[in-house]
């Protein structure tokens, strides 16, 4: 575990914190509500992207000139501020204040102007809260302007493949945000992977999220590769492209035996694909006497199809240095556009 400290005057800035694997939906803007805090209690996490102030725009550049290092494609805006931001849930921060000056957005803060909080003890600014209405709220401290410090603790347990599913629709009856994120960066890497082949999806869930955007952005005809889920618990499947989990803590990318390609997805969305009853990875006792049977209401139908998160999805696939092929280059510049 870590306590996070103010590397102007030492004064203690969280509470103290375990490091987990950087959540999915870090960078997501979703719709124009309220999102909940975007890490649990206790946890923190390090993006190794730069993040924040100062901007490059594609309008700075030439038209088909990356934007910046690890940049393989044109984009809208790129960040050439610090990498290495460590993000936490805003309840584990402790000394700090607002820089009211620096707090834009319409109902809260975006983070647009850089830092908005500073250490309460020499008002050194060393961190940004986010919480605007259609950002999940969270607090990034600014790797220059923070000292990390270990403290005795229970870290996190990090081994062991178990952990719950999450549904793809959130209890309001909308597609959950996490589940759009999650597939908008795995359909980068699917698409990358598939090498412009068709690609065939089997039906039921899977097909719901991850199909209609294969069929749009690839080639018609007959499916010359096939996708399915493999990971711990399941059957070798067999396919050309396999989705795998994510570690949720340690961000380990599970490996699959034989030729097929892995593209990583988000822990909990793989766990509800994988296993959508929820009971054949966790352990449980008790159960309903026999011969009787639930009667549970149906689950919230929702009001349209579900739609991976197109920035993100675009985001990823600008990073991979296969969007330099011409094949999937023409599939970014469609995709940047509307799919």
């Amino acid at each position: 575990m870590a306590v996070f400290a103010c590397a102007g005057c030492g004064a203690e800035l969280t509470a103290p914190v375990s490091r987990v694997a950087l959540p999915v939906q870090a960078h997501q803007s979703y719709g124009d509500r309220f999102l909940p805090p975007l890490m649990e209690p206790g946890t923190y996490a390090v993006d190794p992207e730069p993040y924040g102030p100062p901007w490059r725009y594609g309008d700075e550049t030439g038209a088909d000139e990356p934007a910046a290092p690890g940049v393989y494609a044109p984009v809208g805006a790129v960040s050439f501020g610090p990498a290495g931001h460590i993000l936490l849930a805003p309840g584990n921060t402790r000394g700090t204040v607002v820089i009211p000056e620096r707090c834009d957005g319409c109902c809260g803060s975006d983070g647009g102007l850089g830092p908005n909080l500073a250490c309460a003890a020499c008002g050194l600014p060393v961190a940004t809260r986010i919480d605007d209405c259609y950002l999940w709220q969270a607090v990034w401290l600014a790797p220059d302007a923070v000292l990390r410090l270990p403290v005795d603790g229970p870290p996190l347990p990090a081994t062991g493949w178990e952990w719950a599913g999450i549904p793809p629709i959130d209890p309001t009856g909308y597609w959950s945000p996490r589940w759009a994120a999650a597939v908008g960066i795995a359909l980068a890497h699917v698409l990358a992977a598939s090498a412009g082949a068709r690609v065939a999806v089997p039906r039921g869930l899977l097909a719901t999220a991850f199909g209609p955007t294969l069929d749009a952005l690839l080639p018609p005809g007959p499916p010359v590769r096939t996708l399915a889920l493999a990971g711990p618990g399941l059957p070798a499947p067999g396919a050309d492209l396999v989705l795998v989990p994510r570690h949720p803590v340690t961000g380990e990318v599970w490996r699959p035996d034989g030729p097929a390609a892995a593209v990583p997805l988000d822990a909990e969305v793989w766990a509800h694909l994988a296993f959508p009853d929820g009971g054949a990875r966790i352990p449980a006792t008790g159960g309903l006497p026999a011969g009787v049977q639930r009667d549970d209401p149906l689950p919230p139908s929702p009001p349209a199809g579900f739609r991976p998160d197109r920035a993100l999805f675009v985001h990823t696939l600008a990073r991979l240095p296969a969007v330099r092929e011409p094949w999937l280059r023409s599939v970014y510049d469609k995709a940047r556009g509307r799919y």
